[in-house]
């Protein structure tokens, strides 16, 4: 039987073992399937969530009005929030690059080392989907799975990952259930008709027509042994394998058939690492007991040996690509980094954002021009040119002004919500600017000018608002409402589009470096400067949900303001501190003890 050909990507990776991994990169079909059934999972949280809401408020136990309804409703913004953009983040970052769709279809994020993904990995390809997904529905991201060599989309690119199976291969049939004590067939088979077997019966994933149609195919190899009355061609074959291995398993078997006998006599090893590998893969290492922890390592440098051994007696596929699932189950498990803690967690993000925000200061400062002169820009000419004002700012925007004036004369200020409703609006407030940040920083991946046109659109934006208030003698009122929570805000959003910016460089200016090795290097630096973003933005949403849009003077806003400043500098010099203090120590530093992988 000619072997059929491969047209499944691979993977070549070598473990800290020495042995070389080749890992099937998992392709379109399984990883549209995962996202399917991780869809699926989403829309009935949020369903079932909605319910019992509904079910909980009409009967008074949740409140649904006043200041305890807006908490409720906040919280619920938010918490849709985090699911929708938490839910692959977290779950590959903290199951070993699995989400609850990717284990049911038998696929895992890996490091490019073939080493578990670490959060910083899982959160840089998760806040590049915004990209991927352009133009809707995902066609960027399904194009790239579909023809990249290791089937990449951007996120992937980025982060330095790659998505490949990951369950064990099945023993196979019959194999198991085979002993020394059976009866070894009259004459033995030769080695080309013993792996042609051994490949039959390693086809257990086939539908049982296609292997009858294989068994057919192949019952003229072996007309000289009888076929038992009332068997199928399937079973003869796999009965006749199973007492072949058998007999080679014996102390009769000769000196030739090495990978044979090699795979008779450590079946039943095999058989039980592949228990413990899956045991590990779905429920992780505190699942086993103390005394299992150091069998299971054992077992696994036993099977790595395995490995080897087969691919030097030539083996045939069958057994060598079981024995590589075992082993980079394995793999994946023992390699799986340091579990996080909140010590951990506090340093990255009261340390490690801000130094990356000083690592990339002449990008952030690149932001800042490119939306300040934007907005000079829409300022001017809206002073200039007044009339433009129908034309230009949306209709929105020229309500608030028209009304701006018996506003100042009632003494309101440009927004006023009451106490009971500030909660819900600092919710939407936060995951709205979050969002547009993280458009910010994907639209980087397109060499820089995702992010350029954001931060101009914005600059010129906010400009030309500016400008017309101004014409309506208005621009202090504006800016009251501005002012408390401005500086952050501003702040966050230049800092995403200089993370975007570091993306774009290294695709067009990669240096002495290949581009991937770039993007992954940019990826590191930009997905903590994210994490400060994230920081700022919801401090600045918070200020702007329960200050701005009160009736709080200027004074206090003022007071605000300058706190905000404050806070914002020590910020700053805390991580350009630790920056300097942690470099010597952190180029020694293994990437897979890193929360973050610094670079």
């Amino acid at each position: 039987m000619t072997a059929a050909s491969d047209y499944r990507q691979h993977l070549e990776v070598e473990t800290p073992e020495h042995v070389v991994l080749d890992l099937e990169i998992a392709g379109v079909g399984s990883r549209l399937l995962a996202a399917v059934v991780d869809t699926a999972i989403l829309l009935g949280v949020a369903t079932a969530a909605a319910m019992l809401v509904a079910v909980l408020s009409s009967y008074g136990i949740l409140p649904h009005g006043g200041a305890g309804g807006a908490w409720v409703a906040a919280l619920l913004v938010g918490a849709g929030f985090a699911l929708w953009n938490g839910y692959f983040i977290l779950f590959e970052g903290l199951r070993g690059g699995q989400t609850p769709g990717k284990r049911f279809a038998g696929i895992r994020v890996v490091r490019d080392t073939g080493h578990p993904v670490t959060m910083g990995a899982a959160v840089i390809r998760n806040l590049l989907r915004i990209a991927d997904a352009l133009p809707p529905p995902y066609l960027l991201g399904l194009a790239l799975v579909a023809f990249h060599p290791r089937a990449k989309r951007l996120g992937d690119l980025v982060a330095g990952t790659v998505v490949v199976r990951d369950r064990p291969s099945p023993a196979p049939p019959g194999g198991a259930a085979a002993t020394a004590e059976e009866p070894a067939a009259a004459v033995p088979l030769d080695d080309e008709r013993f792996r042609l077997l051994a490949r039959f019966a390693n086809r257990s994933d086939l539908p049982p027509a296609a292997r009858d149609r294989i068994a057919a195919s192949l019952a003229g190899r072996f007309a000289d042994r009888a076929r038992p009355p009332g068997a199928s061609l399937t079973e003869f074959l796999l009965d006749l394998h199973a007492r072949e291995l058998a007999r080679r398993r014996g102390r009769l078997a000769g000196r030739d058939g090495l990978a044979e006998r090699l795979t008779a006599r450590q079946g039943e090893r095999w058989d039980a690492f592949q228990a413990l590998a899956e045991r590990a893969t779905t429920a992780g290492l505190d699942s086993f007991a103390p005394d299992e922890l150091p069998e299971f390592a054992a077992r696994y440098r036993e099977i790595a040996a395995d490995l080897a051994r087969a691919r030097t007696y030539h083996a045939d596929p069958g057994t060598v690509a079981r024995l590589e699932r075992l082993v980079a189950a394995g793999h994946n498990v023992l390699y799986r980094e340091e579990q996080q803690t909140w010590r951990r967690l506090w340093t990255a993000v009261s340390r490690e954002f801000p130094a990356a925000v000083i690592e990339a200061r002449w990008q952030v400062l690149l932001a800042w021009a490119l939306f300040t002169a934007p907005a000079l820009g829409g300022y001017a000419l809206m002073r200039e040119r007044p009339a433009l004002a129908s034309e230009l700012l949306p209709e929105v925007m020229l309500r608030r002004a028209e009304a701006g004036r018996a506003r100042v004369a009632e003494g309101r200020k440009y927004v006023s919500v009451d106490w009971s409703g500030r909660p819900l609006a600092a919710s939407f407030i936060i995951t709205n600017n979050i969002r547009v940040a993280i458009a910010c920083f994907a639209g980087g991946i397109f060499l820089g000018v995702g992010s350029l046109v954001l931060l101009a659109y914005n600059g010129l934006a906010m400009g030309t608002f500016a400008g017309h208030f101004a014409n309506q003698g208005l621009l202090g009122y504006l800016m009251e409402f501005i002012v408390g929570h401005g500086v952050l805000e501003l702040f966050a959003i230049w800092v995403s589009g200089a993370a975007g910016f570091l993306l774009g460089k290294s695709i067009v200016a990669p240096g002495d470096r290949s581009r991937t090795d770039a993007l992954v290097a940019s990826g590191r630096v930009a997905v903590r400067m994210m994490g400060a973003v994230a920081v700022l933005l919801v401090i600045a949403g918070s200020i702007e949900g329960f200050l701005s849009v009160g009736g709080e003077g200027i004074a206090v806003r003022a007071a605000v303001s300058a706190a905000s400043v404050a806070f914002l500098a020590g910020y700053l010099a805390r991580g350009a501190r630790w920056r300097r203090g942690s470099r010597v120590a952190q180029q020694g530093a293994h990437p897979d003890r890193q929360l973050l992988d610094l670079p």
